[in-house]
């Protein structure tokens, strides 16, 4: 059913350097597998996200074809993987960096969005200019002064950043619902993929033999899993459920779905990777807590914010995605005490399970 503008391939690109950030937040994640770590990592992924999810309404909204809007699109890319660069020491040396990148990033967006915008939604585009702006001063003094203060400002500016557009009234955004769900489509099926990447870096100087081979092929079937549980019908009953909403309740569910509900996804495939990464290198050895906690809770908070997707838009029934939330988070026994390939083959049965018994819900009627 899908119609209006579609996904350009510089939009495809675009999600390229995107991805590269969760690359770095998934090495961060890596290297300091404890609660402050996935703290650090959970906070620059919320506002990292923030303004990947402008970029999609951007060009929702607005032509990016023309040589100059291109340009400037390009800028914004540019600061993306200058942001990522900065991530791995974004808490320790390099937050003034992440930050000014973030604020081009921003710029950037409030320009392309302001200049080719009309009616409401520029009225809407001004409104959240103030937030979006503010949220970025809050990011560059944060980087600026480090320590405690920089997490306590950067807090500050995931609350504003997230919280404003629900005061900012985004109804009076229009919503092309086939370019917003292959949008975000697209990049999560990229973020999949860096699990697979986990799989051979986890993989990098071992013997390839039948035992590696096995993990392998078990992780390779996680990720797909994942694959599995949201591209299995859900993104074509989404675009329906929102092709079938009004105006105002289309953006209201664009933001909901897409924005907070994908937030966890992607987190969830973040803690995945890292998992795959530990439990491909050590398949045959038990897991320490952190390697095995990452797995389960990944699996868990990828089903979780699944079922909240769902919920949001009512494409369907989310009780076989719940139970297996839980049931992943059970697994945790199997990979400190047995062994991470018994694990995952765990969270593999889970995940199949789990996505097998969601059948989508009634076609949505138009609201």
């Amino acid at each position: 059913m899908t119609d209006g503008p579609r996904v350009t391939t510089l939009e495809l690109f675009f999600d390229l350097v995107f991805v590269f950030t969760v690359t770095q937040l998934s090495a961060v994640l890596s290297h300091d597998l404890a609660w402050a770590g996935l703290g650090h990592v959970a906070l620059m992924l919320a506002i990292i996200w923030y303004m990947y999810g402008g970029y999609a309404w951007l060009t929702n909204a607005v032509a990016t074809d023309g040589p100059r809007q291109r340009a400037f699109l390009l800028a914004g890319m540019c600061g993306y993987l200058v942001l990522a660069l900065a991530v791995p020491r974004a808490f320790d040396g390099r937050g003034l960096g992440f930050a000014l990148a973030y604020l081009v990033v921003v710029v950037v967006h409030l320009w392309l969005f302001a200049a080719g915008s009309e009616g409401e939604t520029l009225t809407g585009v001004l409104r959240l200019a103030w937030s979006n702006l503010g949220g970025a001063a809050l990011v560059v003094l944060g980087g600026a002064l480090g320590g405690d203060a920089q997490t306590v400002l950067w807090l500050a500016a995931v609350v504003v950043l997230w919280v404003a557009p629900r005061l900012a009234a985004v109804g009076g955004f229009d919503v092309a619902p086939g370019h917003f769900v292959e949008r975000h489509g697209l990049v999560v099926i990229i973020a999949i993929g860096e699990s697979v990447v986990a799989i051979g870096t986890g993989a990098a100087d071992l013997d390839l033999d039948v035992e590696l081979v096995l993990a392998a092929v078990l992780g390779l079937l996680l990720s797909a899993g994942l694959w599995w549980t949201y591209f299995g019908g859900d993104d074509e009953r989404a675009e329906r459920a929102l092709h079938a909403l009004s105006r105002p309740a289309r953006a209201r569910a664009a933001l909901d779905g897409f924005g907070y509900a994908h937030y966890a996804l992607l987190l969830g495939i973040v803690c995945v990777a890292v998992g795959l990464k530990q439990g491909t290198r050590h398949a045959y050895g038990a897991l320490e807590t952190g390697p095995a906690l990452a797995l389960a809770g990944g699996v868990a908070l990828f089903l979780a914010a699944d079922v909240a997707f769902r919920a949001i838009l009512r494409i369907g029934a989310g009780r076989a995605r719940a139970a297996g939330a839980l049931i992943a988070l059970a697994t945790i026994p199997l990979g400190t005490a047995v062994a991470a390939l018994a694990q995952i083959a765990a969270l593999v049965a889970t995940v199949a399970l789990a996505a097998g018994g969601s059948p989508g819900g009634p076609e949505p009627k138009a609201t």
